[in-house]
């Protein structure tokens, strides 16, 4: 029966959708009121992207964390959501330790619990109350927010009042000190700043009973109080004391002398550029205003930043609003819109009424600790202050609020375990686990208590979240993903592209040193995130742009085979899978991942015989089992499984159709088949003298491991030995480079490489090994060699017994039908008389199809022969390739003869080497030779613990050039 669901009823789920958490019932339509509080970046850039992202979709709670992770994957959102998190939660510290300030400095200065009549410890005290009566708001606010986002909305519309009334009173005092100024003294000393906060007057003297006294400024620059006989300070005797006003107002013209930048280092003297001054240095007194910090640019974007950081206020909350695919975008554009007017309008304003030397009077001290911008403001500094007030705490229930629903996203997602418990909520949909983790690191933030140090690293954070954002949104519009239909169509990849640039490059310009933790602290969380397997499938636009990455370097690598210098041997390994599915031989998978180190291409490939209709099952069980057994076996490739009705079939399938492009394999790696004389059945042999001719025809490299289950696992390490390879033909270089690439990995690096060559009567060995040795100092291979002579001999009894067993037993099978208990008897004949082959391999003729390749086979033993060789098949190798021409009885007494005597050569060399490399020969010419044809290889590597038969595929993969 069809259970897929009716489009009616799929048309109505998805009209009903929505994105509030459930029981979530008092959240209320004020929402867009708190949009207006929302505070611009530099450049309206990444809101722009962050509206197309939330329009092209249902965005539920996260906010920035849902668009950044659903467009770049959950390793990206994961860490720049995380990151983006400890920012907002950290910024909700740093806007309750403004409003404590507020309250301690301008409203009630007498609540300070911690007081100095010090100047040095004053500042110490000052931090040391900000933490007091900062834990205590800080508890407050959580309470506010633990009780419900109703009641946050409440208090937003009290607090967004507040402000709008504090910005108007801005405009109406910059009116107003156009034409009445207020009264605000500045005490100068030719053109350097004084402090008003120990001055009684703003004079050198002061009448006092219609006598002329010096004034506390004259005993702070002079050594004595007395007129007569007192030294005093150069540049205080040389230059007159005056009043200037601090707020001349907004006809004065004062805006031509700050409209210039002018950074000053610390401990520099506040000057007035215009102000007369004598041309003395004089000393450097306490009683001067003095720079607090170097100052520069960067330092004051880093500082000033984390004001306008409220873009994301509203996408925090994406949850709790009703239409999130519209009150984002067009409550973060027009606060943008807004805020940006106030504060650039409010920097024209400040610059042309307010003295510069009273700008950069950070603490107020020429000014007696008068708040500047009060004093402007009409009709009354109090509003400003109330304003700022309230300003402050809500930017600070706002973070409260949207931090905590931001983590609740990130631990539902499930992408890093540890935060799972921060996943559950209230019945009202509240994240009241979140909230107290929220609480406990803003509580850090509190305790450090100094907004200087808070403010750069908060920019770091909030950076890293908009560049991401314009990345998600640049990328999703470059690939041009089928999925990517943003109702905001006001967007462009440049302008994303452009918004990104600026957010790295402000993340470095405002403090570097920081810039570089954050991303240390995000490529952490990164990592963590992709170490733990963050199984999650959101059709990121990563896995997108893969694709288009793959797709390119697919095309590229068609354009040609590659060079000789960039051949590795891309693998295709053949399994055999058991009646239960699972994999017989697995160290083959060990050895072919010691073999590629996880570079190049690895495909795993499988046949299982049946209809594919009714096996398909299985085929998807068998791959699932094949891929745990890859990631056991740390083997980085795919896996490939083919269901045929017949196993030869699907070997050819697997060999002519794997890969894509130019991404294909040139080498098959398998097993050698297990017992084959003892089988009843010839087809497994007979499948595996198949294969190897398809790898033949294909032109294809082919390993074939012998004694698999005897090669090492990739915990054990050879501590000693040696790999022994035996050139007998040349191959392309296959036996050169193999041993070399098992030595980058740890099981076989500190084995010796011995090579092994042997040379006919006519042949001088001296020469051979030193060309030999020379050649492996170009290839830059050390290995040691060795040329072993082999002499013509007597052909033993023991040749002609064995050649005598094969051919009969060829013959019997051959030509009669043997019953199974005389099949077991001749088996168990065979392995009687020969019990050290318990295991098979193989070895082979040139045939017809690899004439073509036969010319480039030849004797590595001298430069003579490989010349001539080129042109006919070299004398010596007759003994070898004769071994594998099933021809008459004669002929395959000589082969076997040729056989055993080369495998006594080979046993007596390397019976203890941990691996031998033989050349593999193709297969013979004429099908009914093939059981022969196994018969000698068996000969030729028995008594040899693990071998690795190797044919090369025709090409050279190995040269002496750079």
């Amino acid at each position: 029966m069809d259970t897929r669901p009716k489009v009616s009823s799929l048309l109505n789920r998805m009209a009903n959708y929505t994105n509030l958490t459930q029981g979530a019932k008092e959240h209320e339509e004020a929402e867009n009121i708190t949009e207006g509080k929302k505070k611009p970046t530099k450049t309206i850039l990444t809101a722009i992207s962050m509206s197309a992202i939330a329009t092209n979709g249902v965005v539920p709670a996260g906010g920035s964390y849902f668009m950044i992770s659903r467009a770049l994957g959950p390793e990206f959102g994961g860490a720049v959501g995380l990151c983006f998190y400890l920012g907002t939660t950290f910024a909700a510290a740093m806007y309750i330790l403004g409003a404590i300030e507020i309250f301690l400095v301008y409203i009630v200065p007498r609540a300070a619990i911690f007081r100095s009549d010090d100047a040095l410890k004053e500042a110490a005290a000052m931090l040391n109350n900000m933490r007091v009566y900062g834990t205590a708001f800080l508890v407050l606010m959580v309470l506010v927010v633990f009780i419900g986002v109703r009641y946050v909305n409440k208090f937003a519309s009290l607090f967004l009042a507040c402000v709008i009334v504090s910005i108007l009173a801005i405009y109406a005092g910059a009116i107003k000190s156009s034409f009445a100024p207020p009264h605000f003294p500045v005490c100068m000393l030719g053109n350097r700043t004084l402090s008003s906060r120990h001055i009684d007057v703003c004079s050198k003297t002061k009448e006092i009973n219609n006598m002329t006294v010096p004034s506390k400024l004259w005993r702070f620059f002079c050594n004595s109080s007395q007129f007569f006989n007192a030294t005093c300070d150069e540049y205080f005797v040389h230059n007159n004391v005056t009043s200037i006003q601090g707020i001349p107002g907004l006809a004065s013209g004062i805006i031509t002398e700050n409209l210039w930048s002018n950074y000053l280092p610390k401990g520099e003297i506040i000057e007035k550029p215009s102000a007369k001054s004598s041309d003395v240095l004089g000393s450097l007194n306490h009683e001067y205003v003095l720079v607090d910090i170097t100052t520069s640019f960067t330092l004051l974007v880093g500082i000033f930043f984390p004001s306008v950081t409220g873009i994301m206020a509203g996408s925090n909350r994406s949850g709790d609003l009703k239409d999130a695919q519209k009150s984002i975008p067009i409550g973060t554009i027009l606060a943008i819109l807004t805020t940006s007017f106030v504060y650039l309008s409010n920097v024209v304003l400040f610059g042309a009424c307010i003295e510069g030397v009273v700008l950069r009077d950070k603490f107020g001290d020429a000014v007696k600790g008068n708040l500047v911008v009060g004093t402007l403001s009409w009709p009354s500094p109090w509003v400003i202050v109330i304003g700022s007030f309230f300003s402050t705490c809500g930017a600070g229930l706002q973070s409260l609020t949207g931090a905590p629903r931001l983590l609740q996203a990130i631990a539902k997602d499930n992408i890093i375990p540890f935060l799972r418990v921060f996943g559950h909520s209230k019945a009202n949909g509240e994240p009241t686990w979140a909230l107290l983790l929220t609480a406990a690191i803003a509580e850090l933030g509190i305790l450090i208590a100094s907004l200087d140090l808070v403010a750069p690293i908060l920019s770091m954070f909030f950076l890293m979240c908009y560049l991401f954002v314009n990345l998600a949104c640049a990328l999703q519009t470059l690939l041009r993903t089928p999925n990517w239909r943003p109702r905001f169509r006001y967007y462009h990849w440049a302008l994303s592209f452009m918004g990104m640039s600026i957010c790295l490059a402000l993340m470095f310009i405002s403090s570097w040193y920081y810039a570089i933790v954050a991303m240390v602290i995000a490529g952490m969380i990164y990592k963590y995130i992709e170490y733990q397997g963050a199984e999650k499938e959101w059709g990121d636009g990563i896995r997108g742009l893969s694709l288009s990455a793959a797709r390119f370097a697919l095309l590229r690598l068609e354009e040609g085979p590659p060079h000789t210098k960039n051949w590795r041997p891309q693998l295709l390994v053949l399994l055999k899978l058991d009646e239960d599915l699972h994999v017989k031989h697995p160290r083959l998978l060990t050895f072919a991942s010691q073999l590629k180190a996880g570079k190049g291409l690895t495909i795993v490939g499988s046949v299982i015989v049946g209809n594919f209709l009714e096996n398909y099952g299985e085929a998807l069980a068998a791959e699932q089992t094949i891929k745990h057994l890859m990631e056991a076996e740390k083997v980085k490739g795919f896996c490939q499984l083919v269901v045929a009705a017949k196993l030869r079939e699907g070997i050819s399938h697997l060999i002519q159709s794997c890969g894509l492009g130019g991404m294909k394999h040139n080498t098959v790696v398998m097993g050698w088949p297990n017992g084959w004389r003892q089988s009843e059945d010839a087809r497994a042999w007979k499948t595996f003298i198949g294969t190897v001719r398809v790898t033949t025809a294909a032109h294809l490299a082919l390993l074939v491991a012998k004694n698999i289950s005897f090669f090492p696992s990739n915990v054990e390490q050879f501590s000693e030995g040696n790999i022994d390879v035996w050139w007998i033909v040349h191959d392309g270089g296959m036996l050169m480079l193999l041993p070399f690439l098992l030595k980058q990995h740890k099981v076989w690096r500190k084995c010796s490489i011995r090579i092994f060559t042997v040379a006919q009567l006519e042949d001088n060995s001296i020469q051979m090994k030193k060309d030999l040795a020379t050649f492996l100092y170009h290839l830059r291979i050390e290995a040691e060699v060795e040329v072993v002579e082999m002499h013509d001999s007597d052909i033993s009894a023991y040749t002609y017994e064995r050649t005598l067993m094969m051919e009969q037993r060829s013959q019997m099978l051959r030509h009669m039908r043997l019953s199974k208990t005389e099949r077991d008897r001749e088996a168990q004949l065979v392995k009687d008389r020969n019990s050290m082959l318990r295991l098979t391999s193989i070895g082979s003729d040139e045939d017809e199809e690899t004439e073509t390749y036969q010319e480039k086979v030849h004797m590595t033993w001298t430069k003579d022969k490989y010349m001539a060789s080129r042109g006919q098949k070299a004398k010596s190798m007759e003994g070898f390739q004769d071994l594998l021409n099933m021809r008459p009885d004669q002929s395959n007494v000589r082969r076997m003869h040729t056989a055993v005597k080369l495998n006594e050569v080979i046993v007596n060399k390397s019976h203890e080497a941990k691996l031998v490399l033989l050349n593999m020969p193709g297969p013979p010419r004429n099908p009914e030779g093939d059981e022969n044809y196994m018969e000698f290889l068996e000969v030729l590597t028995e008594g040899l613990e693990r071998v690795l038969l190797v044919r090369g595929g025709g090409s050279e993969v190995i040269t002496i050039y750079s």
